[in-house]
């Protein structure tokens, strides 16, 4: 007797954070409990060439997902730096209310600056975001990053230091999730 042949299909899964729903090809729905998702947020957010990851969550037959990494590609890096500035990098942990969390921030200056105004950036940078994140949750924060909320008041910020031509989250993910009785 011929054993019978699995077969793949579609199953749907929802994107609770786009309000959008993507297909994924398993066998069976056990299969997708873990699997990531690569979504790209380009045509979204009008030629802000950006990629999420989202992680699979399964709960009975229901299919939804979390994202849990949020990258800005390079070549949209490159594209905004000119002749004649200057970019501030940084990367730090800073922990939210459900999670440790991994940030990289890119800042472009309008012109040449000196060293000293540039650590400025990265220190005032880096004390606004571990304070803004601190009291939010991290579904909150990455849906904040994508409508650019974020990134908006940081600018607004260093602004009084030296205004920037770009201020980006260059990269957020999730380090570690914290327990939720803390």
């Amino acid at each position: 007797m011929a054993q019978a042949k699995r077969r793949q299909k579609f199953f749907d899964v929802e994107m609770p954070i786009l309000n959008k729903e993507t297909q994924i090809y398993a066998y069976d729905i056990k299969d997708l409990e873990g699997r990531t998702i690569t979504y790209d947020l380009t045509r979204l957010l009008r030629g802000k060439s950006v990629i999420i990851k989202l992680k699979v969550l399964v709960e009975g037959d229901k299919i939804t997902s979390s994202p849990t990494e949020l990258i800005v590609l390079p070549y949209f890096i490159r594209r905004m730096m000119r002749k004649g500035v200057n970019y501030v990098e940084d990367s730090f942990s800073a922990e939210c209310k459900d999670a440790l969390l991994k940030i990289k921030i890119f800042l472009i200056t309008r012109k040449k600056v000196s060293r000293a105004v540039r650590n400025a950036l990265r220190e005032e940078a880096r004390k606004e975001l571990t304070g803004y994140v601190k009291s939010k949750g991290r579904e909150m924060l990455f849906d904040e990053i994508i409508k650019n909320r974020v990134q908006k008041l940081l600018n607004l910020k260093l602004k009084k230091i030296y205004p920037l031509s770009l201020c980006e989250i260059r990269f957020f993910g999730i380090e570690k999730e914290l327990s939720e009785t803390k």
